[in-house]
């Protein structure tokens, strides 16, 4: 996805055995990989690293959406509150999760995914847990936002830890295997809540009403103790990197750990090329094509790539908040994502009118398929970013599904249940395609393990779309099939997909520019840029300078022009170097 601009392709000479994969590429050292050991690592990492990971994501997908479950019980009709105190804690939980997004990455990297994102669920596990006992309105608003807080910073923070042990071009289809937990989460959360309400039904035989265990209460801790259940294994089964991955020998650590920085040294390879190897690379399953790509790194970029989950530079913090790219995208993600939060939360009480509503299993147990189809095809989606190495055109195509499904929900009459029904599982089929293959590009574009966590932290204020959705699905509409917030959230999807496309125009603009530049560099400033970022063009932006000349006058703002030094100095690094090409 990334690449310089001049490189001799050679024909990938077949090995003798199976077992060596040689690279195309002129290296300085010749660098071979036994593909046994390379498909005995990837297969652990595939059955107990990221799992794990997904479980962890599952269970943050639960407690964030089961308030609506909770609700398709008469949640707030037991504890005396309006049906729109639920719209209002599910925007409070959005206000804080959104706001503290690059705050809790940033926490999260500078303590490390393994302490951090266990703590953090043991906490909002009990805080679910609470909602058991309550009674008054202040006290759901702050369990919400306190769950709100705690679950900031978790999805960029456990996406960066998850991009430590994973090749770019293996990222997306395990991305849409961790992020599509969010769907499973739904459908789970629906078939969870189906069983609870079955079991422990609102009324008594004789018909009275069960007033020592309802069935919303039996949700919430049931949810709440597996999720500090799954947080405590959490501390155990979680490495800090892949070099100290207890399930892994030393030789699978040794090569786990080389081939993910060989593969972020060579983002500085072009995609065609990598297209052209992948041709002529003939049997090799997808991943071991990936190391055909391969040279051993320098010593330079081993110090700079580091593995580990814990590691956070001023330069990051500086070049994570004005990199334009990140804002670009971040509006486009906040629309793709309104149907993401508006479904995720109230689809049970969007398909209430579809059925009876005295009959809340029937409504959750009717969540499952469409959560399901969603599920399937985003991971089918990111199979072929995967294959092809593009990021943008399949975030487009699961725009139009949605596109599709919301128009044919809103043209379909109120009364034609069946095919309304149909229409939501083309809709929510495409919702779950954006948002993670999203995060893979700003992942796979940005080589820096501190920058990636910052900038997933602040893409995370795409959250923002749960306070819209809030806005938009209120009980006022439920009458009407919501069909003035599907027509709201149909413009979203509309103006996401414009974003979309004028964001790669300005990407295919931004390579074409650099390469027109370095046309006009000498061999030697190509190879200083390429090596430390210190090619012809200044280091620093002429704003920072004035800003620093500003500062020093003054003795209390010393420490902004030392800390603007430290993080301007060194050279251009990762995506800021002219030498880096972007990813579509």
């Amino acid at each position: 996805m990334a690449g310089e601009q001049s490189f001799e392709l050679h024909e990938a000479s077949r090995p003798q055995a199976a077992t060596q994969i040689m690279p195309p590429y002129d290296a300085e050292e010749p660098y071979s990989v036994d593909v046994r050991l390379h498909k005995r690592t990837l297969l652990k990492l595939d059955c107990l690293l990221l799992p794990f990971l997904a479980l962890l994501f599952l269970f943050n997908a639960l407690d964030k959406a089961n308030i609506g479950n909770a609700e398709s019980a008469h949640f707030t009709t037991d504890i005396g509150l309006d049906k729109g105190d639920v719209n209002t804690a599910v925007a409070l939980f959005f206000a804080f999760f959104v706001a503290l997004q690059p705050v809790g990455a940033a926490l999260g990297r500078r303590y490390g995914m393994v302490l951090w994102v266990p703590s953090c669920m043991v906490l909002w596990g009990i805080s679910t847990a609470l909602h058991a006992w309550v009674r008054y309105r202040w006290q759901l608003y702050t369990l919400r936002i306190i769950i709100g807080c705690l679950e900031a910073g978790f999805y960029p923070v456990t996406v960066t830890y998850l991009s430590l042990f994973y090749t770019r071009f293996e990222f997306g289809r395990r991305l849409s295997l961790f992020y599509g937990q969010a769907a499973v989460g739904g459908a789970l959360g629906g078939i969870l809540s189906y069983f609870v309400f079955s079991r422990f039904r609102r009324d008594n035989i004789d018909g009275q009403v069960n007033t020592r265990w309802r069935p919303w209460q039996i949700l919430f801790l049931l949810e709440g103790t597996l999720t500090v259940v799954v947080a405590f294994l959490g501390y155990f089964w979680l490495p800090h990197s892949v070099e100290t991955a207890w399930f892994l020998t030393p030789e699978e650590r040794q090569h786990a750990s080389s081939r993910v920085v060989r593969d972020r040294d060579m983002q500085n390879v072009p995609a065609k090329l990598h297209r052209e190897e992948t041709e002529q690379s003939g049997g090799y399953d997808e991943e071991s094509r990936t190391l055909l790509n391969s040279s051993e790194p320098s010593k330079r970029t081993q110090e700079r790539d580091s593995l580990h989950d814990r590691g956070l530079s001023p330069h990051d913090i500086f070049s994570s908040l004005f990199n334009p790219r990140i804002w670009h995208i971040l509006v486009c993600n906040i629309l793709s994502a309104v149907p993401v939060y508006a479904f995720s939360v109230f689809l049970p009480l969007v398909l209430a009118p579809l059925t009876t509503k005295s009959n809340p299993a029937l409504v959750n147990l009717l969540t499952a398929p469409p959560h399901l189809c969603g599920a399937i095809t985003l991971f089918f989606f990111a199979l072929y970013s995967d294959k092809h190495r593009i990021r943008l055109f399949p975030i487009l195509s699961g725009l139009a599904i949605m596109a599709v499904g919301l128009i044919t929900v809103t043209a379909l009459p109120t009364t034609w249940v069946i095919p309304r029904y149909l229409a939501l599982n083309v809709l929510l089929s495409g919702t779950y395609v954006a948002s993670p293959l999203t995060v893979a590009w700003i992942s796979g574009n940005t080589p820096s393990p501190g920058k990636r966590a910052l900038l997933l932290g602040i893409n995370g204020w795409g959250n923002l779309a749960g306070i819209f959705s809030a806005m938009l699905f209120k009980p006022k509409y439920a009458e009407s099939g919501y069909i003035v917030p599907f027509w709201w959230t149909l413009v979203c999807v509309a103006f996401s997909a414009l974003g979309y496309v004028l964001f790669l125009g300005r990407l295919r603009a931004e390579n074409a520019k650099r390469k027109d530049l370095l046309s006009r560099w000498s061999a030697e400033d190509v190879e200083n840029e390429k090596a430390g970022g210190i090619g012809p063009l200044p280091l620093e932006q002429r704003w920072v300078k004035r800003v620093m000349d500003r500062t020093r006058r003054y003795d209390k703002m010393t420490w902004l022009t030392e800390w603007l030094e430290e993080a301007t100095q060194g050279g251009r690094q990762g995506d800021d170097k002219i030498t880096f090409t972007y990813g579509l």
